[in-house]
């Protein structure tokens, strides 16, 4: 049962972040953008860190722009921290 709720918590921190991250780059982000931050989001809110990996790779080669801007977003900066912190 705590294994859920901190899942579920997890979950919540993931969506949060990437709410805020497509808060602020809503306006540049096109169809294949949109679609690759939401893939990396259900990746991540899931606990695939393995297709996390993957789907952030695929950012950084096809979209670097984007890349740059997630990992310097200080919402997904600080998650990105505490996803390594519990071995993601």
């Amino acid at each position: 049962m705590a294994d859920e709720q901190d899942d579920g918590k997890t979950g919540a921190k993931v969506h949060e972040a990437f709410d805020a991250v497509r808060r602020d780059l809503d306006g540049r982000l096109g169809v294949e953008e949109q679609a690759a931050v939401e893939r990396l989001r259900d990746a991540a809110a899931g606990g695939d860190a393995v297709r996390a990996r993957e789907e952030m790779a695929s950012v950084r080669e096809r979209h670097a722009w984007l890349y740059e801007e997630l990992v310097k977003h200080p919402s997904l900066a600080t998650l990105i921290d505490e996803l390594a912190l519990w071995g993601f």
